[in-house]
């Protein structure tokens, strides 16, 4: 019997973090109608304070993104977005 419990208890934390997990990701639909300025705020600005795009020459900007794609899970067409938002605000 506790085993039955335990199970439900695990399957139930496993569906909520499946839920919390798919709720922060971007639908790509989504983000191809989005601007590399909101894709910056809502995609950046997540998970820390970013720095102004001044901070930054376009080069660092390329590196920067580039990296930040593999890890915040950008698609090509939203770290070129983004990119391209942050060397014009520049």
């Amino acid at each position: 019997m506790k085993k039955k419990y335990f199970s439900i208890l695990i399957l139930g934390v496993l569906a909520l973090t499946l839920s919390l997990v798919n709720s922060c990701a971007t639908s790509s639909s989504l983000a191809s109608n989005r601007s590399g300025a909101q894709l910056w705020g809502e995609n950046c600005l997540r998970c820390h304070n970013s720095p102004s795009p001044e901070t930054f020459s376009d080069t660092q900007w390329d590196a920067i993104v580039l990296h930040m794609q593999v890890r915040a899970n950008l698609t090509s067409n939203e770290a070129k977005k983004i990119v391209e938002f942050l060397k014009t605000a520049n």
